[in-house]
């Protein structure tokens, strides 16, 4: 298998954002009750991220980067501490856009993610895909295809929960484990079951 497959099934599975990492478990927890919505959302963030990790990139090292400026005689310009700044509004631009295009053109998804989708400006999985990219100084392929993985991982995930939690509402559960008392206990359950590819790749 090629870098590029490692890398796109170390981020689906070994990597996963909300079940190896615990982020983004606030739209991860709420939009997994039906699922349709969870495969709405899961599009939405294999769309948001796979665009947004490589435009945060080619943002970075264009722009942002120690020395990026070096081609206009300013190669002592380090303007990386506005990454953060930087990658927020990327990522808000990239969720408007997305927002605009389900209004037009799917507004039952539109109106399914209701006040979930704005808040995918500032989901944490999101941005964290962009860190992790300029942690780890991916090139722009390996950043298209970590994007795409951690958004299909994110994917496969609330999918998953969403449908344990459709069949889980004819079960008789006790009172105090009803709501997001077992999608909790169900969210670790299935953490701990990600856990083992970690270990799949460990040397």
């Amino acid at each position: 298998m090629t870098g590029l497959g490692d890398l796109f099934l170390r981020a689906m599975f070994v990597e996963n954002m909300p079940l190896a990492f615990f982020l983004g478990l606030c739209t991860f927890l709420a939009l997994s009750k039906r699922p349709g919505t969870a495969v709405g959302l899961g599009i939405a963030m294999i769309g948001v991220m796979g665009i947004t990790v490589p435009l945060s990139q080619i943002l970075y090292t264009a722009v942002l980067a120690p020395g990026a400026w070096a081609w206009a005689g300013l190669p002592e310009v380090d303007l990386s501490y506005l990454s953060l700044l930087c990658f927020i509004g990327l990522i808000a631009a990239a969720v408007q856009m997305l927002e605009m295009l389900l209004e037009r053109f799917a507004p039952a998804i539109h109106a399914a993610f209701g006040v979930f989708l704005p808040l995918l400006t500032v989901q944490c999985a999101i941005l964290a895909a962009s860190l992790f990219m300029v942690e780890r100084r991916y090139s722009l392929p390996e950043s298209f295809v970590f994007g795409l993985g951690s958004g299909a991982g994110f994917a496969l995930a609330v999918i998953m929960l969403s449908a344990i939690r459709a069949r889980l509402a004819y079960a008789d559960l006790p009172g105090g484990l009803r709501g997001l008392g077992i999608t909790f206990m169900l969210a670790g359950m299935m953490s701990l079951g990600f856990a083992a590819f970690g270990q799949m790749v460990a040397p």
